[in-house]
């Protein structure tokens, strides 16, 4: 009872423990001086330069602070390019005199910090001999404490100024968007008086737990993440009964946890339950700005492992942990919104006479269209190819869904004919005593990559282990490319109505191809997409080489968001590494092929062979043939499971010795992949045929329904 108790207890105060562990607006206006307080938030706000006064005065605040809270060190939090995030913790430690120290942090240690950049990816933007890096402090993000260590988010560069993260180009890219958008609203006479545009995002996140035991047992989840063999169970997903049921203790206990543990962060977690497959579950944070909501994702995902193993339990990221049953992804909510608080893809009452809300619709359409490429790029992960198109998430081609209201409105427009509003409707559903409520103006549509759904658009091919900033930046600065155009041209016009009204129609003309309300996942749209000229790049290896187009080089140039050194630096990374994780699956495979199930395979034609002895010497007359035919089909597959094995690594040994990126990402994808699809075709034959006290691994049954 004091147990319970004490849940409940500490399930209340949730106001309480919010943001206890950020060093918050709350906290910051508490702690400094007024005028450093007003500086500070004049930078937040509107970029403007931080002096080093006032830098000095906020970090001997976060010091305090953190020591408040029990923390010793501090360090600057990034992102590399790697996909996860990188800290160096440094102490508060300064020495008075051989005996005695005394904590502090300067401004400059604020600021500033030179971890060692020699070992994260760069795709040749340096030498490994050129160790210098610089990390630069984001005011924007606020810092907080974790594992007893003050952490502040950081941009990362190299020495000669190189975005090495993807924070930076984010940042650059949210700068492209406000000012863009800024302009549009000016047109339009900016009735809320906004100073800035701001892009929300709210990333649902989707994770399977298994038992931590379990875990440690299998090799592949081990160094891969997810398991290369493994024979379907008898059961997995087909009756639906996983999806919202009840959450069972054991994940209950965690989702608690997981829930407190994100609120102390001051991230926003709103929704949790179970997903489609078995052991699948979901969490969904409520949006904030694209940075602030990219930090938090990326701690989403560290705290979400380390509560599992508080529980025993292991925390899989991957986007296709198991065969045959539903992979993981990330649904990226995207809008945009003045710092006043207007949300500008709000369609209001009557979207058909709301002419602001149009233009930034048409303009996101337009972008969509023109940078398809872009935005499949940004979902592009080794990972995510074995599960974009089967059936559970977006093929790999990219359109919009806007329902059947947009639609016919924007048809009308393109028509110049009248739009006829549909009466509101009640949801009937035959009970006299249940609340008639109004039905919304369409229904939606789960199968589209980019759907619009209400007052913001969903992005739903991202790969659930990708950090969301990628797309972010990618998205936005399309959008404010657009924007631009718009802006420049409407800026000339000599009639700002006439312009707009014929801006809106051509774009709508001229880009409607991208717009799909059906099913996404029918062979039928994989070929009317082709009709429409849409872009299908099924791999990485396919969307890789997007990056490097004239097109895209000259976009990201032109806004500031990268330079062309960094645009070329992002597809090397890209595509090394996708082959590099081919590269581990493929050596994991064969150390699982001929270290453990070759010989589990060996124990098992032994046993068998002296059963059948045993039986001949008992009586010559008994009937071996079960023996005799298991025997002989044993005997075979493990003889083509070991060819295959060796197959499989003379073409890693192949594809290893190619030195251009491409090439080796295409060798990777065409002989080592495929090779391992057929080795485990036979290796999960072989599963079947055995017991569990010969095969060597836990089995998907076990993996998927054992936490209770």
């Amino acid at each position: 009872m004091l147990t319970l108790n004490h849940e409940v207890k500490s399930m209340c105060n949730v106001p309480e423990i919010f943001g206890t562990l950020v060093f918050n607006d709350a906290i910051m206006r508490a702690k400094l001086p007024k005028e450093i307080y007003r500086s500070l938030k004049k930078t937040r706000e509107d970029g403007s330069p931080l002096d080093i006064h006032v830098a000095n005065s906020v970090a001997n605040a976060m010091k305090n602070w953190a020591l408040e809270h029990g923390a010793t060190h501090y360090t600057h939090w990034f992102q590399p390019m790697t996909g996860i995030t990188a800290e160096k913790h440094d102490s508060f430690i300064t020495p008075l005199d051989d005996s005695k120290v005394i904590m502090e942090f300067s401004g400059k240690e604020l600021i500033k910090g030179e971890p060692d950049a020699s070992s994260f990816p760069s795709g040749g933007l340096r030498a490994t001999f050129e160790a210098r890096g610089y990390t630069a402090w984001d005011p924007t993000s606020n810092a907080f404490i974790k594992d007893g260590s003050l952490c502040i988010p950081t941009a990362f560069c190299s020495y000669g100024g190189e975005a090495l993260d993807k924070k930076t180009p984010l940042l650059r890219s949210m700068d492209v968007i406000d000012k863009q958008a800024m302009r549009i609203l000016k047109l339009f006479g900016n009735p809320t008086g906004a100073k800035h545009v701001l892009t929300t995002v709210g990333a649902e996140q989707e994770y399977f737990l298994i038992d931590k035991a379990l875990y440690h047992q299998r090799k592949d989840l081990l160094y891969t993440g997810r398991t290369l063999i493994g024979a379907r169970p008898p059961k997995g997903q087909e009756l639906e009964d996983h999806y919202f049921g009840v959450i069972k203790p054991r994940v209950s206990a965690y989702m608690k946890e997981l829930d407190q543990e994100l609120w102390k962060l001051g991230i926003l977690s709103k929704t949790k339950h179970n997903e489609a497959a078995p052991g699948q579950h979901e969490m969904a944070p409520l949006f904030t700005t694209s940075n602030v909501a990219t930090d938090h994702n990326q701690l989403i995902m560290e705290v979400m492992k380390r509560v599992a193993a508080n529980h025993n339990l292991a925390c899989l990221l991957h986007e296709k942990p198991f065969a045959g049953v539903n992979g993981s992804g990330k649904h990226n909510n995207w809008s945009i919104a003045t710092d006043t608080g207007v949300n500008l893809l709000e369609p209001g009452e009557s979207p058909r006479d709301n002419a602001q809300f149009l233009l930034f619709l048409v303009a996101i359409i337009k972008a969509v269209d023109e940078h398809q490429d872009l935005l499949r790029l940004s979902a592009a992960s080794a990972g995510n190819d074995h599960r974009l198109g089967s059936y559970e998430a977006p093929p790999a081609i990219i359109s919009i869904f806007l329902g059947d209201e947009l639609t016919d409105i924007l048809q009308c427009i393109e028509d110049c004919s009248i739009y006829k509003a549909k009466e509101t409707s009640y949801m009937e559903v035959g009970v006299d005593g249940l609340p008639r409520f109004t039905k919304d103006a369409t229904d939606r549509n789960r199968t589209s990559p980019f759907a619009f759904t209400g007052n913001k658009f969903e992005f739903r091919m991202l790969g659930s282990s990708a950090s969301i900033a990628c797309t972010n930046f990618m998205l936005n600065t399309a959008i404010g490319d657009v924007l631009y155009e718009f802006a420049n041209e409407l800026e000339q016009a000599a009639d700002f109505k006439a312009a707009l009204k014929d801006l809106v129609r051509r774009t709508i003309k001229n880009h409607k191809r991208i717009i799909f309300n059906g099913n996404n996942y029918s062979e039928e749209w994989v070929q009317e997409a082709q009709k429409r000229g849409l872009l299908n790049l099924p791999s990485v290896a396919d969307a890789a080489p997007c990056y490097i187009s004239s097109q895209n080089i000259a976009l990201f140039k032109k806004h500031g968001v990268l330079s062309e050194m960094e645009t070329r630096s992002r597809y090397e990374i890209t595509l090394e590494n996708y082959f590099k994780q081919i590269h581990i699956e493929a050596l994991t495979m064969i150390d699982m092929v001929k270290r453990d199930i070759i010989p589990a395979v060996n124990a098992y034609i032994k046993d068998l062979s002296q059963a059948a002895l045993a039986k001949k010497q008992l009586n010559m007359n008994l009937n071996c043939q079960l023996e005799e035919t298991l025997l002989e089909n044993l005997s075979d597959l493990s003889y083509g499971l070991f060819q295959n094995c060796k197959t499989l690594e003379e073409n890693v040994e192949t594809a290893a010795k190619i030195t251009n990126v491409k090439d080796a990402a295409n060798a990777y994808r065409n002989a080592v992949f495929s090779q391992m699809e057929a080795t485990r075709s036979i290796a999960d034959t072989l599963e079947g045929m055995m017991g569990d006290k010969y095969w060597p691994y836990p089995s998907y049954g076990k993996l998927l329904f054992s936490v209770k």
